[in-house]
């Protein structure tokens, strides 16, 4: 006979078109902020932007009368989302792409789907279906395809030098792979704040740790910095970036975090690279190979396979006793 089985609420339309908005976001701004990563210094840039990110979300630190008063551990988890997921996650990737290539930098931010897996199960307590993994299997796969293909096309000088009897090009790598783990971090630690408090209080509680750690490094970094060189098109970029990367990103994906599960909620990560590459191939000039293409398609199927229906019903047969 037919019957029902208990399976998973689907999560709506809204929640996935707000994670793969967030991270197309964040690949957006990523290629359009190289003038100013050239401007100026990167911790000046960073202050900059929490500023912008606190003057914009000033109304959104109230806590809203439906919404149950913050204890100490969710202050706590605010903190290490803010600390991980954007302070140490910045300077782990500035620095590790400055000291190893970019391709090799794409091979390892191609295993954050696979990190994000991990950790839920392990401090989530998701257990992982053979959808959600055959997901995390392309979107890695796309993206390490295309970086592998870029490494050989690209011929890219690794820097020399090296510390503590260490090549740097190796330091690079555990850095990149660091931000990697702060990433996955960020997805896990969201979806437990998510569960508690809404998406816009998050967004502005979390920039407002940022601001605090970042502040000192900035004051720093504008003791000497001539002004001069910031020019009204770049004074208008640095206001979208400070909007994109410190309001709208988090924004977005703490309101589709809260109805997916993190594991296949990290799927929608290859959606950063993708939008990157969108950007230069359409507006910098950049061509992508037959394989590269190839390779955007895998991981885009990875998205398209998370975001398809549970299956909600099961065929069983059953004899009757009489």
């Amino acid at each position: 006979m037919l019957t029902h089985t208990t399976a998973p609420a689907r999560p709506p339309w809204h929640a996935y078109l707000a994670l793969a908005g967030s991270m197309a976001l964040v690949g957006s701004y990523v290629a359009l902020s190289k003038p100013l990563v050239a401007a100026m210094p990167v911790f000046l840039l960073a202050w900059l932007r929490y500023l912008i990110g606190a003057a914009a979300m000033a109304h959104w630190v109230r806590r809203p009368p439906h919404e149950p008063a913050a204890d100490h551990r969710t202050h706590a988890l605010l903190f290490l989302q803010g600390f991980l997921g954007n302070f140490l996650f910045s300077l782990c990737m500035l620095y590790g792409v400055s000291l190893t290539t970019a391709s090799a930098a794409g091979v390892i931010m191609a295993a954050i789907p696979a990190v994000v897996a991990v950790q839920s199960a392990l401090f989530l307590r998701e257990r992982l279906d053979g959808r959600s993994l055959a997901a995390i299997a392309l979107a890695a796969s796309g993206i390490g395809l295309f970086s592998f293909d870029k490494t050989g096309a690209d011929g890219a000088a690794t820097p020399a030098g090296s510390w503590l009897g260490v090549p740097l090009t190796l330091w690079g790598n555990v850095l990149v792979l660091a931000a990697v783990c702060c990433e996955a971090a960020y997805v896990v630690i969201g979806k437990r704040l998510s569960a508690q408090m809404g998406a816009r209080r998050i967004a502005a509680l979390i920039n407002l740790w940022g601001l605090a750690l970042m502040t000192p490094l900035g004051l720093w970094a504008a003791q000497d910095y001539d002004w001069g060189h910031m020019s009204a098109t770049l004074w208008g970029l640095l206001i979208f970036y400070g909007l994109a990367a410190s309001v709208w990103t988090v924004w977005l994906w703490m309101t589709g975090l809260r109805h997916v599960p993190a594991a296949r909620a990290g799927v929608f990560t290859v959606m950063l690279p993708v939008s990157a590459t969108a950007i230069g191939v359409l507006f910098m000039g950049e061509r992508l190979s037959p394989a590269q293409w190839a390779a955007f398609a895998l991981a885009l199927a990875g998205v398209v396979l998370a975001t398809l229906p549970p299956q909600g019903f099961t065929r069983t047969t059953s004899r009757s006793a009489g």
